[in-house]
């Protein structure tokens, strides 16, 4: 199934981080926190302006981002959990971060 955002929505794939300290103490998975940091996948359009004009997206499909630790929608597509979230939600780029491979299903 293919999804496209509407105005000035961001579909993202949560990045997973680490599971072991830099001490290499191993965290379990009921003691991790949601990352914040995710990859898009889709972008809508952009909002319109108070004239009417489309307001492009600042954010491209691929991009690194972090986002606040209770922005957007969780949602289930092709079995796979992602968020829905507006452009707004977005604190930020991260540039020179490497994009994790798609995890096999």
């Amino acid at each position: 199934m293919k999804f496209k955002p509407l105005h000035d929505r961001v579909l993202v794939r949560r990045v997973e981080e680490e599971s072991k300290t830099a001490g290499g103490i191993i965290i379990p998975d009921t003691a991790k926190e949601k990352p914040m940091q995710a990859v898009i996948v889709a972008v809508g359009p952009g909002a319109r302006n108070e004239k009417g004009e489309l307001v492009a997206m600042s954010v491209k499909a691929g991009d690194r981002v972090l986002f606040g630790k209770w922005s957007g929608t969780e949602v289930k597509i092709d079995g796979e959990d992602l968020l829905i979230m507006k452009e707004s939600d977005i604190l930020g780029t991260l540039e020179g971060a490497a994009v994790p491979a798609k995890k096999a299903a």
